[in-house]
């Protein structure tokens, strides 16, 4: 006689994602309902659905470990246990995708809304990309980590391409999604390489199967390099990062924001879990590769950021550059015994970016409004008659350039001590890049603060700027946060000192 039984799920841990993929189908029933002149209705529920996904996360953190691991845990279902993990990790990441996103439903209430797109459909796919990220945040084997990154990058294209008749918004969509298919056929054939030697695609299977001995380490060699590039076009690293400056131009801002933060974190949780699960015994082969790329993605990004003309593209060489400094953490973990502070750098950076790059794309979305233009330029006496956005441009830029004591410095203060503590050659000469790349970022930041404080207004038009309520909220929780986190660094410190997947590693 056979039994049948139901398979051990918790669905408490599984919440955030529950409530996204429900979220999702109330946005597009409520869309095909609600008359036109009330379509703003769906961004409002948007935010709500982030927000009711993020009450799961708190209440798991403060629950303890035990709920955490009973995810997919029972004997019926022993072949997929440890593939989704609802830990520490997953759900600090997870709240900052979250956030991230709410963050931007703020931004994008007006501009979706006065733009005349299609607001229903937008939001589906903005909280579609949320889930993708949600996921890989748990995802601890190759299939879910591929489908988590897909499902979050598929809508991430179509959104690019959202104003369809823009020649640059069409052209970012159609450059983002052939660069972005060509890196996912790479990373897929590297996880294959992977698969074939491991006979499983459990990340644990994998790091004792690539150990770099043996008759196969051509091949380990190939499956590591392979992936990492697939991950290293998602954060934009150079020589990767070939659509991010024409994508973030074209795009809709709102969409640029979130691209530059949401999704670019995502791309690091994904290196960060192949980093500290798949491959810890792998150093000689990537800490070599993520190392020139964390020196080339600083470099190229603040050079190519000092030409700029337009205040998008700077911020998206800008976002190249900060990229670097996050890689730099990662290009010497397990050197020296440095992977606590290695990881815990990164998770501490990626949260402040995230406060700190909206904020300015926030600023952006704003004056905007009245200027119609991208040029830094347009920025020209902004403190005349935008005295509030001027101050709040002035702290995201200096925070971005790592200067206290806003939230930026004690991001780049945890990836270099993370740096110097790999000491011997890895560690100190990336500190020294890193040193030299920071002084150049501060020159174009330093540009556009000179514009709002220094330079006349260049049409003469001193009205003040009407800001809307949804970004004045947004500018309040992103303005705040870079503050608090800089004045009191205490606080994500705590965030950041976290040991589940350090804890995961083979003796």
């Amino acid at each position: 006689m056979f039994s049948f039984a139901s398979p051990v799920v918790d669905f408490h841990a599984l919440a955030p994602e529950l409530v996204l993929a429900v979220g999702i189908c109330l946005v597009i029933l409520v869309d095909l309902f609600v008359p036109d002149h009330r379509r703003w209705v769906t961004g409002t529920l948007s935010g709500f659905v982030m927000l009711a996904a993020l009450l799961p996360v708190v209440t798991l953190s403060v629950l303890g470990d035990d709920v955490r691991s009973a995810l997919m845990d029972g004997e019926l279902n022993q072949g997929i246990t440890g593939r989704y993990v609802v830990d520490n990790f997953a759900l600090v990441m997870k709240a900052l995708f979250l956030l991230s996103g709410y963050v931007v439903v703020l931004l994008s209430a007006n501009s979706i809304e006065e733009g005349g797109y299609n607001q229903g459909e937008f939001y589906t796919l903005l909280l579609s990309s949320v889930l993708g990220m949600v996921m890989i945040a748990s995802s601890r084997d190759l299939v879910s980590l591929f489908v988590a990154l897909e499902f979050l990058s598929i809508p991430a294209y179509m959104m690019a391409a959202w104003k369809k008749r823009d020649r640059k918004s069409n052209e970012a969509g159609v450059k983002y999604y052939l660069l972005g298919v060509f890196a996912s056929a790479v990373m897929l054939y590297g996880m294959s390489l992977l698969y074939g030697l491991a006979g499983s695609t459990l990340l644990t299977d994998i790091a004792a199967a690539v150990q770099l001995d043996g008759d196969k380490v051509g091949v380990q060699v190939l499956g590591i390099v392979f992936v990492i590039i697939g991950f290293a076009f998602k954060i934009s690293a150079v020589p990767f990062h070939t659509w991010a400056p024409d994508t973030y131009e074209g795009a809709p801002t709102p969409v640029t924001a979130f691209l530059s933060v949401a999704s670019k974190a995502a791309g690091f949780v994904g290196l960060i879990v192949l980093v500290f699960i798949a491959f810890p015994l792998a150093q000689d082969v990537y800490r070599p590769f993520m190392w020139v790329m964390a020196a080339l993605t600083m470099t190229v990004g603040n050079l190519v950021a000092l030409k700029q003309k337009n205040i998008v593209r700077m911020l998206a060489y800008s976002s190249i550059s900060q990229g670097g400094f996050i890689l730099m953490p990662l290009a010497v973990a397990f050197t020296n015994g440095n992977q606590g502070a290695s990881l815990r750098a990164v998770m501490v950076y990626l949260i402040i970016y995230a406060a700190t790059n909206l904020g300015a794309f926030a600023v952006i979305i704003a004056v905007s409004r009245k200027t119609n233009s991208g040029e830094i330029s347009s920025f020209g006496g902004l403190f005349s008659y935008a005295p509030g956005l001027t101050v709040l441009m002035t702290i995201f830029l200096a925070s971005l350039a790592g200067i206290p004591p806003l939230g930026g410095w004690y991001a780049k203060f945890g990836a270099f001590k993370a740096a110097v503590d790999a000491a011997g050659g890895w560690g100190y000469s990336i500190a020294v890049i890193g040193a030299v790349n920071a002084v150049i970022a501060t020159a174009y930041y330093i540009t556009v603060m000179r514009e709002m404080w220094m330079k006349p207004v260049p049409d003469g038009d001193t009205t003040p700027i009407k800001v809307p309520a949804s970004l004045q909220a947004a500018l309040a929780i992103c303005g705040v946060l870079t503050l608090v986190l800089g004045v009191l660094p205490g606080l994500i410190a705590k965030v950041g000192d976290i040991t589940d997947l350090t804890g995961a590693l083979l003796p």
